[in-house]
């Protein structure tokens, strides 16, 4: 799947996120947390396959920071559901985040050198993008739960340098012409 598509998919997946608050209700804090690990675990999985796969090191370097990164939030984030007795509940965001981090994975995997490193790139600013919008217009809105909330607000400026330290990457690509 090009960036595009993956973009076309990602934005349908903010997009029913945002549907939740236009018309199907807000989702409920069961169902943000089945969007917040599944977001999490869609960056590790990339973040895997592009520090095995790249051969440029500020690359794989930006790889494992996703890797690390996501996998405390998804830890903080198991650790608050099981102390509030929430069985994160799978819906058509999560389940469209799903997808879509499965199709790039089967993209990117066509591709290496310069290649696989923009395409890689490319798709990490698309996807913070998407997430921090998802989480500034539906999820913080829409947790009900303080705790739930709070762990929001906290994860959130992370997602925002993540999105900062992609696009230096992606500038910086563009530069070196790889």
């Amino acid at each position: 799947m090009k960036l595009s598509q993956f973009t076309v998919a990602l934005g349908l997946a903010v997009a029913s996120s945002c549907a939740f608050a236009a018309g199907a209700g807000a989702p409920n804090d069961a169902q943000i947390a089945a969007i917040v690990v599944t977001a999490n675990q869609v960056d590790i999985d990339a973040g895997q396959l592009a520090k095995s796969t790249s051969k440029t090191q500020s690359v794989r370097d930006f790889a494992q920071l996703m890797i690390t990164a996501h996998s405390g939030a998804n830890q903080s984030a198991t650790e608050l559901v099981t102390k509030l007795h929430v069985t994160p509940e799978s819906n058509p965001t999560s389940e469209s985040l799903k997808s879509g981090g499965d199709q790039n994975l089967a993209s990117l995997r066509k591709l290496n050198g310069a290649a696989f490193d923009k395409a890689y790139v490319d798709h990490e600013v698309a996807y913070h993008q998407a997430v921090l919008d998802a989480v500034d217009k539906t999820l913080i809105p829409s947790a009900k739960n303080a705790e739930l909330k709070a762990l929001l607000v906290k994860v959130r400026p992370t997602f925002v340098a993540h999105l900062e330290h992609a696009r230096m990457l992606q500038a910086l690509l563009g530069k070196s012409g790889g």
